[in-house]
C-alpha cells in the first residue's frame, strides 16, 4: 500500500502521513469519477465557467495558507509559493473568461453544399499524475481547461504533496465542483497501469521525468488512449555576441535559481560565445555566489532546501561525476551541513561530454556554463540534448533572435527573458521533453472530441 507523507525539507522532520488506497478501494473510486463525468458533461458551459471563476476567487482568498502548506511540504520559498497561487488564480480566470469561446462549435463550409460543423465535446475521466515541484500550478494547467470542457479528473499527486492534494480537492468542492468530478486518490505507482487500462479512464496526463513518461506513454498507447506527457528539460540559455551583459548575467541567475532550481523550464545550460565568455562568467559566478539562500520562510530567500534528501543526493551525484571527469566548480558544489536538504547555488565549467551533467537534467540550483566559438556552435550545442522543452536567447538583434529561434529544437523560445508561464501561452516540448501542449487554446484541445456533424442536404 502506498504511503503519502510530508517531510519538512527545512528540518528533515516528518510532519504528517496518510495511508494509500487499497486495491479494493480503487474500483468504487473509478465508478465515482465516471458517474461524476456523466453528470458534469451535461452542465451548461456558463455554469462550468462560473465554477472556474469561484475557484480563482478562492485561490486569492486562501493564498497564504495554501502557500504555507507548499513551503512546508516541498521547501518552496514562501514568496514563490504565494506567486504560484496567484498564477493558478490567473489560469482559472483565463479559461472561465476565454474558454467558452474556444469550445464553441466551429462552422465549416462544405465544398459539396449542405452544412457542417465541429463540436468540441469532453471525452471522459482523465487520470492526472502530478509532480511535487509546483503542487498547485501543475494541476491548474490541466484542471482549468478540462473542467470547463466537461471532463472529470482523478488526481494522483506526488507522495510528498498529500496536504496540497487535499487542499486542491477541498477548494474545488467549495467552489462548486461536484465531489465526483474531481477526486483525489492516494494511489501508488503500482496502481497506475491498472487505472489506465480501465475502460472508465479516457485519457492520462503526466508531468514528471522522461522515465515516468515512457512508462505511462507505453501503458496509454497499449490501451489506445490519449496521453499528454510534460517531461524534463535541460534548457539552453544562449548568449549571442551582441547580448547586453548586465541584463543577461542577472537574468541567468534568476533563470537557474527559480524554485531552487527545481523547474523543468529553468535555464540549465548556459552557452556563451567566446568573446563574451569571460565577462559573462565573472558576473554570473558573482551573482550565483550571492543568491539569498536558506530558510524558505524568509521572504528574501530565493533558494531554499531541495524537496528531499534523495533530491539533494541526486544533484550532488551529478556534480561529483562532472568533477571526476574534469569539470571545475567555481562556486558551491557541496551540500550544506546541518538539518534540512539544502544545496547551494553552484556553477560548473569545462564539463566534458563524458560527464552525466553534459546531457542529464540537473534538478537543483546547479548551472553548467559552456564556451563556444560562435553562434552556429552555440545552436549546435543547444540542440545536442535529448530534451527540447524551453530555451532563452539573449541578443539585441531581432534578426539574430528570429534566426536562433527558428533553429532551436525546442517547444518554447524566450527572447531576452527566462522562461515564464502565463495562461494564454501554450506550454510543452519536443524530443524527450514530452508530447502535447497545456495552457492557451491548445491546452483545451488535447482532451476534446472534435466531433464532425455533417448534413449534406442541409437542415
Amino acid at each position: 500500500m502506498a504511503r503519502f507523507h510530508t517531510t519538512d525539507p527545512t528540518t528533515g522532520e516528518l510532519v504528517e502521513a496518510f495511508e494509500g488506497l487499497t486495491d479494493e478501494q480503487i474500483e468504487p473510486l473509478l465508478d465515482r469519477a465516471h458517474t461524476g463525468y456523466l453528470a458534469w458533461r451535461r452542465t451548461d458551459v456558463a455554469e462550468r465557467a462560473a465554477v472556474l471563476h469561484r475557484i480563482a476567487d478562492l485561490y486569492d482568498e486562501r493564498a497564504e495558507q495554501l502557500a504555507q502548506d507548499v513551503t512546508r511540504e516541498m521547501g518552496k520559498p514562501i514568496t514563490a509559493a504565494r506567486g504560484e497561487m496567484k498564477t493558478c488564480a490567473g489560469i482559472f480566470r483565463y479559461y472561465a473568461e476565454q474558454g467558452p469561446e474556444m469550445i464553441a462549435r466551429e462552422q465549416i463550409e462544405p465544398a459539396t453544399g449542405g452544412t457542417a460543423y465541429v463540436r468540441r465535446d469532453p471525452i471522459g475521466v482523465l487520470l492526472m499524475i502530478m509532480p511535487w515541484n509546483f503542487p498547485h500550478y501543475q494541476i491548474a494547467r490541466v484542471a482549468a481547461p478540462n473542467l470547463l470542457l466537461g471532463n472529470t479528473m482523478i488526481l494522483k499527486h506526488a507522495g510528498n504533496c498529500a496536504r496540497s492534494a487535499l487542499n486542491v480537492e477541498q477548494l474545488f468542492q467549495d467552489a462548486g465542483v461536484p465531489a465526483d468530478a474531481f477526486v483525489n486518490a492516494f494511489v501508488g505507482h503500482e496502481h497506475v497501469g491498472t487505472m489506465i487500462a480501465d475502460e472508465r479512464i479516457a485519457g492520462v496526463t503526466l508531468t514528471g521525468s522522461d522515465r515516468a513518461g515512457r512508462i505511462v506513454g507505453e501503458q496509454a498507447g497499449r490501451e489506445v488512449k490519449k496521453a499528454v506527457l510534460e517531461l524534463g528539460g535541460s534548457d539552453p540559455f544562449v548568449v549571442a555576441p551582441d547580448a547586453d551583459l548586465e541584463v543577461t548575467a542577472k537574468d541567468a541567475v534568476i533563470g537557474r535559481c527559480v524554485n531552487s532550481g527545481q523547474t523543468c523550464t529553468s535555464s540549465k545550460r548556459f552557452i556563451v560565445v567566446d568573446e563574451l565568455y569571460d565577462a559573462f562568467l565573472e558576473k554570473f559566478v558573482a551573482g550565483m555566489s550571492s543568491v539569498p539562500f536558506g530558510d524558505p520562510q524568509d521572504e528574501a530567500t530565493v533558494v531554499g532546501p531541495l524537496s528531499s534528501e534523495q533530491a539533494r543526493m541526486d544533484v550532488h551525484d551529478l556534480v561529483e561525476d562532472a568533477v571526476s571527469h574534469g569539470a571545475k566548480v567555481l562556486t558551491g558544489g557541496q551540500p550544506q551541513d546541518g538539518p534540512g536538504f539544502f544545496y547551494p547555488p553552484t556553477v560548473l565549467v569545462d564539463v566534458p561530454e563524458t560527464a552525466r551533467a553534459y546531457r542529464e537534467e540537473i534538478f537543483g540550483p546547479v548551472a553548467v556554463v559552456h564556451r563556444v566559438a560562435d553562434l552556429d556552435a552555440a545552436i549546435e550545442l543547444a540542440n545536442d540534448s535529448p530534451y527540447g522543452l524551453s530555451s532563452s536567447v539573449y541578443t539585441t538583434s531581432a534578426e539574430v533572435a528570429e534566426d536562433v529561434a527558428a533553429r532551436l529544437e525546442v517547444g518554447m523560445v524566450w527572447i531576452n527573458s527566462t522562461s515564464k508561464s502565463s495562461a494564454e501561452l501554450p506550454f510543452g516540448g519536443v524530443k524527450r521533453s514530452g508530447v502535447g501542449r497545456e495552457l492557451g487554446r491548445l491546452g483545451i484541445e488535447e482532451f476534446a472530441n472534435h466531433k464532425l456533424v455533417r448534413s449534406p442536404g442541409g437542415l
